[in-house]
């Protein structure tokens, strides 16, 4: 079975010049200088944005230290989980004063986020010792978990939370 070239219909035709028009671009590439200077790029260009975002520094905090950070009056917001403190202040819509989970803003939210419960009982208050969380279930403790690997993939961990006389 011989195969033959057949350049008799049209479309066989204009296929063989794009090929070849296609190759001769690809071997013999043009080297002439643009003419004119693209208008993006004609008072140079800066990839540097229009303000810095601002500088997290690790912190060890207690849970007075940790209090005034609840995202009232526009400022930062962290919340602590197992001992690990994250800036949530780009969540401020989930984590601010009128979120959802705003009573977790500048708390320790570890077992409220362990039982899934956001009710207020579930904080203890920043005068007493850190909850050790010693009665939670390993499925409670799980959750927990998998809220922290949450937090640390889209969060900033900044700080570790310690017990108030020990900072």
């Amino acid at each position: 079975m011989a195969y033959t070239l057949d350049f008799g219909t049209p479309v066989n035709t204009a296929l063989l010049i794009y090929i070849l028009y296609s190759v001769q671009k690809i071997v013999f590439p043009s080297t002439s200088l643009p003419k004119t200077i693209p208008n993006e790029f004609k008072h140079g260009y800066s990839w540097m944005p229009k303000e810095h975002p601002p500088t997290v520094l690790f912190k060890t905090y207690t849970p007075k230290t940790l209090e005034p950070f609840s995202g009232k009056n526009g400022g930062r917001i962290l919340l602590a989980i197992n001992g690990i403190v994250f800036d949530v202040t780009a969540g401020r819509n989930f984590y601010g004063p009128d979120g959802m989970y705003g009573n977790f803003a500048g708390r320790d939210a570890s077992r409220g986020m362990a039982k899934q419960s956001f009710d207020m009982d579930m904080l203890t208050a920043i005068d007493q010792p850190l909850d050790k969380l010693q009665d939670l279930r390993p499925d409670e403790i799980e959750n927990m978990k998998g809220w922290i690997d949450h937090f640390s993939n889209k969060y900033i961990i900044c700080g570790k939370l310690v017990e108030n006389d020990a900072a």
